[in-house]
């Protein structure tokens, strides 16, 4: 993916970064041929301009005891999308909530620990006012996930 905001040394510090955030300055410059001063510099620039917002790690739900991954649209009330997307927000089974286009409906992405976990969730479901109906899917297979925009 193309940027016009940012070169092709900045392109590449993104990716590199993208794959491993764990590596030096000093690193980058070999990999980039620029310097661990001048590395430091964009990337302190990047930091500064929003172009990345912040560094963290990717957990494997999987080997970290969350077996079932599982989507919702939750179908709500316009008066209390809010409301219940801060309480969706709160529950720490949630991953992702996104309002989408359309009728009022909340997209969520959840991971649990198994099978009756899911049902005692959906009973939580069921009793917060303004849902209006929640459909959910399991995920079968990952072909492709990004946890951020790859550059």
């Amino acid at each position: 993916m193309r940027f016009e905001n940012i070169d092709e040394i900045d392109r590449q510090i993104l990716q590199y970064l993208s794959a491993n955030g764990r590596l030096s300055h000093a690193e980058l410059g070999r990999l980039v041929g620029l310097t661990r001063a001048a590395v430091r510099e964009r990337v302190s620039r990047l930091l500064e301009n929003g172009i990345i917002s912040h560094f963290t790690i990717v957990v494997n739900p999987l080997k970290a005891g969350k077996s079932l991954s599982l989507y919702f649209n939750i179908d709500v009330t316009w008066e209390r999308m809010d409301a219940i997307a801060a309480e969706l927000l709160a529950c720490e089974e949630i991953t992702n909530v996104y309002q989408m286009s359309g009728r009022p409906h909340l997209h969520v992405h959840a991971l649990f620990d198994d099978q009756d976990h899911v049902e005692r969730y959906l009973q939580r479901l069921r009793k917060i006012e303004g849902i209006v109906s929640v459909e959910s899917e399991f995920l079968m297979a990952r072909y492709k996930e990004r946890g951020a925009l790859l550059i």
